[in-house]
């Protein structure tokens, strides 16, 4: 890779924190771990808190970069799956949040970059490589979705430990 490229990476990621600190003041890394799904790395997760601080409730930010190829609509599923596990969701509930998860997750590969941010009043703002892809003004949506990674009852408790910044 050449100098060129890595100072082209340095300032998307420079680019990506400032996007953060506009809703979460103060961010900083709390923590960063890879997911991987069987033998295949498919994204590395770094969780931005104020002060570096995760206290379970907004404002914080979720950057997945991704590893390989992926389907919009497959991560957009796999995201509604992980919602239901845990807790009630409602079928409505579920068809409109797999709807909109369908129209802002789209299709990436190696490289590419979602941001997930929980604002404090409880939206969710999405990013795709540094560019806004849409606003979800739901706060059940947003508890649930970020709950995926960061509750007590994800279905992949290492990774949680990673970025909680504990492991």
């Amino acid at each position: 890779m050449s100098n060129k490229v890595i100072a082209q990476d340095a300032n998307s990621q420079k680019a990506g924190v400032d996007t953060i600190e506009a809703y979460v003041p103060q961010a900083k890394l709390v923590g960063k771990g890879m997911f991987s799904y069987y033998f295949w790395d498919v994204y590395t997760g770094e969780l931005f808190a104020p002060e570096g601080t995760y206290n379970n409730a907004p404002p914080f930010a979720l950057r997945l970069t991704y590893q390989r190829e992926l389907e919009g609509k497959k991560i957009a599923e796999r995201s509604i799956d992980e919602m239901k596990k845990q807790g009630d969701v409602s079928s409505d509930n579920a068809q409109k949040w797999l709807a909109l998860m369908e129209d802002i997750f789209p299709d990436v590969r190696e490289g590419d970059v979602i941001t997930g941010i929980a604002t404090k009043e409880g939206t969710s703002v999405f990013y795709v490589n540094g560019e806004k892809a849409d606003e979800v003004d739901d706060k059940t949506f947003t508890q649930r979705f970020f709950d995926i990674w960061l509750s007590d009852k994800t279905s992949e408790p290492k990774f949680r430990t990673k970025l909680l910044g504990k492991g």
